[in-house]
């Protein structure tokens, strides 16, 4: 019995780690990091090797190696580990049910964008979820406003200061506009992509922050959730897909929640 427990956790045990370890690479498989871990990785395979040879004097500089190697990591992959530690804490297992009445001011948003794409005017809007984005916030200039269609089509025109930067949209208020958001540190983007939407795709890849992007040259409408861009949205498309994400669905009378 005590054998068939033991080899019972032996089990778990390989499975969290492969579990872990298959999170991690899923987590950085479009960033930089990836190249690093790669390194790290075949660094690692041969330092096993070595120690099975009993290659003393490699052995010795490999383990001087770590420590200076960990820190680095750390240090340079700051933003993906934080956002790790974000989507960490971000899971909620006794979230209760958002009431469809609350995702009005979306309407507004959705209606906004709809507009200004028609008029190909750029427009960069950032929807809060679970982190928080105070820092961006406080990039831009505060609004503190209640969401409207009026509002947001005059902050995109070209005319306006707050244009360039973006807004972001906390609860049901426009908490500031003209926001700086950061650029995308994934290699693989391509260099023809603009500003805009490397912007969004760098918020997505920091936080859970759903980003809504329309192309001043185009009037295409794209969306960027978890470093992924979503392109060629109608206003249609847009709302449904925005309300799933910030919103639960109601059950319905009779359904079990």
């Amino acid at each position: 019995m005590k054998e068939v427990m033991r080899y019972g956790l032996y089990v778990i045990d390989v499975l969290v780690v492969t579990l872990l370890f298959y999170w991690l690479f899923c987590l950085v498989r479009r960033t930089r990091a990836v190249q690093v871990l790669k390194g790290l990785l075949i660094l690692l395979i041969t330092a096993f090797i070595a120690q099975r040879l009993g290659l003393t004097t490699f052995n010795f500089l490999v383990r001087g190696l770590w420590q200076v190697l960990i820190l680095a990591f750390v240090i340079l992959f700051a933003p993906e580990i934080r956002r790790a530690l974000a989507e960490v804490g971000q899971r909620r297992f006794f979230r209760g049910f958002l009431k469809e009445a609350e995702s009005g001011y979306l309407d507004e948003i959705i209606e906004a964008v709809d507009i200004l794409a028609k008029k190909k005017k750029g427009v960069l809007i950032a929807l809060e979820r679970e982190t928080g984005l105070k820092t961006y916030i406080e990039t831009g200039i505060k609004i503190d406003s209640d969401v409207s269609r009026e509002l947001l089509s005059t902050i995109f025109l070209p005319t306006t200061p707050l244009h360039d930067g973006a807004v972001i949209i906390q609860g049901n208020r426009v908490a500031a506009a003209g926001c700086l958001l950061p650029f995308t540190r994934n290699p693989d983007v391509s260099k023809r992509m603009g500003m805009r939407h490397k912007a969004a795709l760098g918020l997505s890849e920091e936080t859970d922050a759903v980003v809504i992007i329309v192309s001043e040259e185009t009037g295409k409408i794209s969306l960027a959730v978890g470093g992924r861009l979503t392109r060629d949205l109608d206003g249609t498309t847009l709302s449904k897909t925005v309300k799933n994400l910030l919103f639960r669905p109601v059950p319905k009378k009779g359904e079990k929640e």
